[in-house]
């Protein structure tokens, strides 16, 4: 198994390539392929390199699906006997970064194709399916 802990937008992730991760927002538009270069730690089978900050020459390539908002926190604040309550919310917004590649010194150690980001066909139903649904109407 090859993994990497890398760090982005001011938190450490251990990334495996083939599978998507939710980071704080990046400045990147869906489909835009990014380059990470703090790279803290690799295991690849039985070697691993260590950085002191960063391990020289690794990057760990990603593509962003998209752009989302966490879920909702809810921040209460009471205090009692005084008539004070205060209650606000908070959603984080994030990138989902899928990631598709760990390299040392341009030697690719693990890769893994990651398919384009799907857009939302809303076409109405032709075919087979809408002759379905005029047989159930009868």
């Amino acid at each position: 198994m090859t993994y990497a802990i890398i760090e982005t937008s001011g938190t450490q992730i251990m990334v495996e390539p083939g599978r998507f991760y939710d980071v704080n927002l990046l400045d990147a538009a869906p489909g835009d392929e990014i380059t990470i270069d703090k790279v803290l730690f690799i295991r690849n089978e039985d070697d691993a390199h260590v950085g002191q900050p960063w391990v020289e020459g690794a990057t760990v390539r990603g593509t962003v699906l998209q752009h989302l908002r966490g879920r909702k926190v809810i921040v209460y604040k009471m205090q009692p006997k005084k008539k004070t309550r205060k209650k606000r919310g908070h959603r984080q917004e994030l990138t989902r970064l899928a990631i598709s590649s760990i390299s040392v010194n341009g030697t690719v150690l693990a890769e893994a194709e990651i398919p384009a980001p799907r857009s939302l066909d809303l076409e109405p139903a032709t075919g087979e399916v809408a002759e379905m649904v005029s047989a159930e109407a009868e």
